[in-house]
């Protein structure tokens, strides 16, 4: 829709009823209307769920048309995902085009091409969808009226002289159709009509007339109708050829499929169908990887353009914390003061809300766009960060009620702590100044619907600080030096801040930090261990340093010990339950693929030569290894650090933190595919787990029969290796790259990839505009903790355990901070300031994917009585075979009901509804409900089974002080 809204802004009134009138009749369908055709891949379930819902309200808004089927002929294969989401939002029926072309003989070999999708968890056929898959190469002319491409684009009349488009490359072209010819032409067109249906169970046949840039001008339209009208009424006239042909829009089709199925029963024997519709076999999973020919696989897109996928998930997180606030601030503080404020910044929440929803496209989040075209996506997803930031900085002074008053057009008192000075620069933390006398304040908001606690940081400039807390408690702290990007040079003299806080579930709280607080004690400098070849460090004051002698190093805490490989800087075991071997390995593919393309030339060899930097820093609240590693070129292309935090219960103490920086920048990396592979000793027999959209998992398998690049695999969120004795090896990232598991006991990740030229594919150029990068991961390793283990062989997908989705969460909706402007002096001392709105914490397998104002343009027009606010909710699945860990610090799990009515402390929900996940239908049934849902809901009852993610339309005031 971001295309028809341009247009709308623009067309005159006449020009907007005309449009309108062609929809509300029937002969304009809108499919899919979401802000793009997103892609399936790289996506995350946030974004996709809410740049369908931007693209579908704008058009109900607009039009008063919602969609039902939806179309998505270009993505680069196909996600189970997706199916699951348009079920749940009302769509019917689907059409996709980019699957593998081995797979599509398959499918249609047994005249599987249409389908039932249904979601492998689903027992009660909820989820099923149906799907057409077109059966050819491309979604062009010459590709979708027969099997014979140099016949089809005879039928593409826009190729004829006088138009614009390339000519048929078969030598034969189109020609005005006459009586004379009509003949000939409309038995030639229909032999293809037929070659096309016997692929098909049905009599009713799809064939889509168009292409990319298409229909330009009247002239073009009407060259094509013109001649298709008359080649139909041939058709039509001659009873003999017992056939119909008309015109139609994709409504068209998929009634009279489905009119046809209730007559006629297609099934084949023993087939698995559906309730749904009739006469067609359900299948489940993804189509993934795609490879449109010749074993041409389109891997190397989930990796292209690292760094403006790493920006998309900020935004992402930004923006669903930005909502939250919204919505607390126009729920619980009624002053007009509160309203005008939030009001106010509606623009910028839609303008954000719909650059998130543009990058989704698929040559936006895929990396696969020009050089011109990433910056603009890049500058508008920069602006909408920096928007956001200003918003939540002054929403932390509402919130704590520390002012309310003109907070739409006076300074905030508050900043981000981390900042980012342009579109495409690394983000940097806000150095904070302390005097003596004075203290500064830090509020930290937790996006998240359990209490955090957890070890934070910031930049400070002295070394001599104290920490208490917003009831003037003292809080143990740490100090260690900040470190850069050098082989030389590493400290920056300024130094990082560690210490422990307690933030409530979707709330904020408050922390000081000065030179001496009392008889608090100062922050406890970290102890460093050094190991250089090549140069000497001199050791950073305050600090106390000692050589590496040793070929081994360890850090530790209270769950695991890591044992590094000194010469190299690489991590080798993780020592929890019982000893694990990683095998940390850095190395690089050769290539020649482009922006789509993974094309490697043999296997990636190692780059880490023995003799670079090692500092390894302890202290009781956090250990890390940092290595700048000696390679074959001057500068290396890779620095990286490991940490680990201290913390008994804390789901941070259980995962280990890799943070790679990545410079492949120059000629010298032209051609090369950078990756981090571990190499463990867990038994998986090359099967691994990789996520889809952040939503599900999916089983791979790596096969020898095809190339190393099909067996690369989408990682948005977490892909993870398990054995025979129930171990597991996890990673969690807060971005999308690419996974495979090579080797036995291997999983790799590749992290950047610069590419001169282009691989054929549409973009026209190669991928060379690399950026400086930080790639983080959160590792666990777990045990099997279960007498009914899981570890029976199973087709389907195992879940991720509970501490596995904790980890995920905390590394994707990180804690914001917020620093003070202005030191405040030693002598003022406000009351304890935080803000706790829920009850008490959501269970912890209760995800909430978003809590919104969905329209806070028309907050004020709309009824205070009336379903202003938005809830929607995730309950996670979670492997109970290793539920142990995965519990500390949680109260409950979402097997006990919540009460949307009780939910709030400050807040009164006084009317719920169930509602679809475009916010846009009641009728639990067209969702794929029953009609359970809305009544249970009607009492405020959230009773979600795992998987499933459920929306709300919600009522809220204040309650009476």
């Amino acid at each position: 829709m971001s295309y028809l809204e341009r247009w709308w802004r623009d067309a005159s009134d006449e020009m907007k009823e005309s449009f309108i009138n062609l929809v509300k009749n029937g002969q304009l369908e809108i499919v899919g209307g979401g802000w793009v055709m997103n892609d399936e891949a790289n996506s995350h379930y946030f974004a996709i769920i809410e740049q369908i819902a931007e693209g579908n309200m704008w058009l109900n808004d607009t039009i008063g048309f919602v969609p039902k089927n939806s179309w998505a002929i270009d993505p680069f294969g196909y996600s189970s995902t997706m199916a699951y989401l348009l079920r749940r939002m009302g769509f019917d029926n689907m059409l996709i085009q980019r699957t593998h072309y081995e797979l599509k003989k398959e499918l249609a070999w047994h005249k599987n091409l249409e389908y039932i999708w249904r979601q492998s968890w689903d027992a009660e056929e909820t989820t099923d969808i149906f799907v057409h898959m077109m059966p050819f190469y491309s979604y062009d002319i010459p590709h979708t009226c027969g099997p014979e491409p140099a016949i089809c684009c005879q039928f593409d009349f826009a190729r004829m002289s006088g138009f614009a488009y390339e000519q048929c490359p078969w030598g034969q072209y189109p020609v005005e159709t006459t009586q004379e010819n009509v003949q000939e032409r409309a038995l030639k067109l229909l032999d293809q009509y037929k070659k096309k249906s016997t692929l098909y169970r049905t009599n009713t046949l799809l064939v889509p007339l168009g292409d990319d840039f298409r229909y330009i001008n009247v002239e073009e339209a009407e060259a094509q109708f013109r001649n298709y009208q008359m080649l139909f009424d041939y058709i039509n006239s001659n009873p003999s050829l017992n056939a119909e042909a008309k015109f139609g829009t994709l409504e068209d089709y998929f009634v009279t499929l489905r009119e046809e199925a209730e007559r006629i029963n297609y099934s084949s024997p023993g087939e698995i169908g559906s309730g749904l519709v009739e006469g067609f076999p359900s299948l489940s999973g993804d189509f993934f990887t795609y490879a449109d020919r010749q074993q041409d696989y389109w891997s190397g897109y989930y990796v292209s353009r690292p760094f403006f996928k790493a920006v998309d998930r900020v935004l992402e997180q930004t923006l669903r914390a930005t909502e939250m606030m919204v919505a607390l601030i126009l729920g619980t503080c009624r002053r007009s003061y509160c309203e005008k404020f939030a009001m106010g910044f509606s623009y910028k929440l839609t303008a954000a809300r719909r650059n998130l929803a543009l990058f989704q496209h698929h040559d936006g989040v895929t990396g696969t766009a020009k050089d011109h075209v990433v910056m603009d996506y890049g500058m508008r997803m920069h602006t909408s960060l920096l928007d956001l930031q200003i918003f939540m900085s002054k929403a932390v002074e509402a919130l704590l009620g520390i002012r309310y008053d003109k907070l739409d057009h006076s300074p905030a008192q508050f900043e981000p702590a981390i900042v980012r000075s342009k579109y495409d620069a690394q983000p940097l933390h806000k150095v904070i100044s302390v005097h003596e006398g004075s203290y500064e304040s830090v509020a930290f908001f937790n996006p998240l619907e359990q209490t955090r606690e957890e070890v934070v940081m910031v930049v400070v400039d002295s070394p001599y600080v104290t920490v208490v807390d917003s009831n003037w408690t003292c809080v143990q702290s740490q100090i260690l030096p900040e470190l850069q990007y050098h082989s030389s040079k590493i400290f920056t003299g300024k130094h990082r801040l560690y210490w422990k806080v307690s933030v409530p579930a979707m709330g904020l709280e408050t922390y000081y930090i000065s030179t001496s607080f009392g008889e608090c004690e100062k922050a406890r400098p970290a102890k460093l261990k050094m190991f250089s070849k090549s140069s000497s460090v001199a050791c950073p004051t305050p600090y106390s340093c000692v050589e590496v002698e040793a070929d081994v190093t360890e850090i530790e805490n209270q769950h695991q010990k890591l044992t590094f490989d000194v010469k190299y800087g690489l991590l080798q075991k993780i020592i929890s339950s019982s000893p694990n071997t990683i095998n940390e390995e850095i190395g690089m593919y050769s290539s020649s693929g482009g922006a789509y393309l993974f094309m490697p030339h043999g296997d990636a060899q190692p780059i880490i030569e023995e003799g670079g930097q090692l500092l390894v820093s302890e202290g009781p609240l956090m250990q890390e290894v940092y290595s700048y590693p000696r390679t074959a070129w001057d500068k290396s292309p890779i620095s990286h650090s490991t940490r680990i935090y201290s913390g008994e219960s804390t789901v941070q103490g259980f995962a280990i933190e890799k943070e790679y920086h990545v410079e492949l920048l120059g000629r010298d990396f032209n051609d090369r595919e950078l990756i981090v592979r571990y190499k463990t000793d867990i038994d998986n027999k090359k099967i691994f787990y990789s996520d889809l959209n952040g939503f599900q998992m999916s089983r791979r398998e790596t096969y020898d029969k095809i190339p190393l690049q099909g067996n690369y695999y989408p990682m948005p969120y977490l892909a993870f290796i398990q054995g025979s004795n129930g171990q597991r090896f996890s990673v969690h990232s807060r971005q999308s790259l690419g996974v495979a598991s090579l080797k036995n006991g291997w999983l790799e990740i590749m992290l950047d990839r610069r590419l001169v030229r282009d691989d054929g594919r549409g973009l026209g150029q190669g991928v060379m505009d690399n950026r400086v990068m930080n790639v983080v991961f959160h590792l666990t390793m777990e045990a099997n903790v279960s007498a009914t283990s899981n570890l029976v062989p199973t087709p389907f997908p195992y879940s991720p355990s509970l501490l596995s989705h904790r980890v995920g969460s905390h590394l994707n909706y990180p804690i914001h901070a917020f620093v003070s402007k202005k030191p405040q002096d030693m002598s003022v001392k406000p009351p304890p300031r935080s803000f706790s709105p829920l009850a008490t914490p959501l269970p912890c397998d209760l995800h909430i994917v978003n809590f919104k104002v969905p329209k806070p343009l028309k907050f004020l027009q709309q009824p205070p009585e009336g379903p202003r606010f938005g809830l929607i909710l995730h309950r996670r699945h979670w492997d109970s075979s290793y539920c142990r860990k995965g519990r500390s610090q949680c109260t409950n799990l979402a097997d006990n009901t919540v009460n949307l009515f009780s939910m709030f402390k400050e807040l009164t929900v006084s009317k719920a509804k169930a509602t679809s996940l475009n916010l846009l239908h009641e009728d639990p049934e067209v969702m794929g409900f029953s009609e359970q849902f809305g009544d249970l809901a009607k009492e405020g009852n959230v009773a979600i089974s795992p998987m499933e993610i459920q929306a709300y339309r919600l009522e809220l005031r204040p309650q009476p002080q």
